[in-house]
């Protein structure tokens, strides 16, 4: 019996359809391949950080047991364009070991510490100082800053990140802004902006001169700055996690693109893959469960513009960290303590 023509078109039909579909889906699997391969390329390494932190191994804490994870970011200012690079804003992030908890701990860059003698760039290393926090990124860049901040702090640091100016705005843009309460007029007069108080959303160089500016803003502190960037990191974080970002591949690869195209990392943090494990075991921990602190600090008494911390507080702060356990209520300079003591001007009121 022969084979009517209707079935061989039927099988030329399906034949083609069979072919396009694996077409299809060897297009579809090399573009997200290529895509994984741009954002895994993005990220660079922090080869000098590693050599530096491996040649002074035995003078860092030792590692903590378990595996809680204390990430060190810090924000360069490389673009400022000012002959040295410094870092304006440095955060440990500690997330516990069964990730039910996380919290963001600042570090005023203006806080007076002992920085140790630090493995320079060009081999050299850098004269132990007693000197403001952001110097030590300039001594001897990430490597330096994650020294101090261990010496400060007994507290080991697993990983450091860092992000650039320009990295920082295009994180902002890729969530399409980040609408936040500006309490009183901030004017940059490098970038002729200025911010009127209210509610507003910020992109791009706005969003920088909110998080940076210092000069010309209420009393000039850092202090009253480190403020303004955890309002900025909780808007952030909410922006991200309610609008939809994280569960939206058109709005999440932008963000991805972003913040790995602006990260420098160190050798443990430095693919795509690796970024992922960590925030994936953290992505379940509420916002409830999220703590924002700054290292209580006090203007120095010697020093105008300067910082030192308020030992008891901060050791008890440092504590908690290390022995991984929810942190205690520490007061900053804008703060009251429950006696009603203002850590602004030492007095009480």
């Amino acid at each position: 019996m022969p084979v009517p023509e209707s079935w061989w078109r039927s099988r030329k039909v399906l034949r083609r359809l069979g072919i396009g579909a694996v077409v299809l889906f060897a297009v579809t699997a090399g573009a997200g391949w290529l895509l994984y391969q741009r954002l895994d390329g993005n990220i660079r390494t922090d080869k000098a950080a590693a050599r530096a932190l491996a040649a002074d191994h035995g003078k860092r804490p030792r590692p903590a047991p378990g595996k809680a994870q204390n990430i060190l970011v810090l924000g360069s200012d490389k673009e400022a364009n000012w002959g040295s690079e410094r870092s304006d804003t440095a955060m440990l992030i500690h997330l516990s070991a069964d990730r039910s908890r996380a919290s963001v701990v600042s570090m005023p860059r203006d806080l007076m510490v002992d920085i140790p003698s630090c493995l320079q760039p060009d081999g050299s290393r850098s004269t132990a100082q007693h000197a403001p926090f952001n110097w030590a990124f300039q001594f001897g860049r990430a490597a330096c800053a994650v020294r101090t901040f261990e010496d400060l702090s007994g507290i080991p640091v697993d990983h450091h990140l860092v992000v650039d100016f320009s990295g920082f705005k295009r994180v902002v843009d890729a969530v399409g802004g980040v609408e936040v309460n500006v309490s009183e007029k901030i004017r940059e007069p490098e970038y002729n902006i200025t911010l009127q108080p209210g509610r507003q959303l910020l992109r791009g160089q706005r969003a920088l001169v909110f998080v940076r500016t210092r000069v010309g803003v209420g009393d000039g502190s850092d202090l009253q700055r480190v403020e303004r960037q955890k309002q900025f990191i909780r808007q952030l974080l909410k922006k991200a996690q309610s609008d939809g970002v994280l569960a939206n591949p058109t709005k999440l690869y932008p963000l991805l693109d972003a913040v790995t195209s602006s990260l420098v990392a160190d050798p443990g943090l430095d693919s795509l893959d690796e970024l992922y494990r960590l925030v994936n075991s953290a992505r379940t921990i509420p916002a409830s469960a999220t703590q924002i602190l700054t290292v209580p600090s006090v203007e120095h008494p010697d020093q105008r513009g300067r910082y030192t911390m308020v030992e008891d507080q901060a050791e008890a702060l440092f504590r908690a960290i290390r022995d991984d356990r929810p942190l205690p209520k520490v007061y900053n300079a804008y703060e009251k303590d429950p006696s009603g003591r203002s850590f602004l001007d030492g007095s009480d009121s």
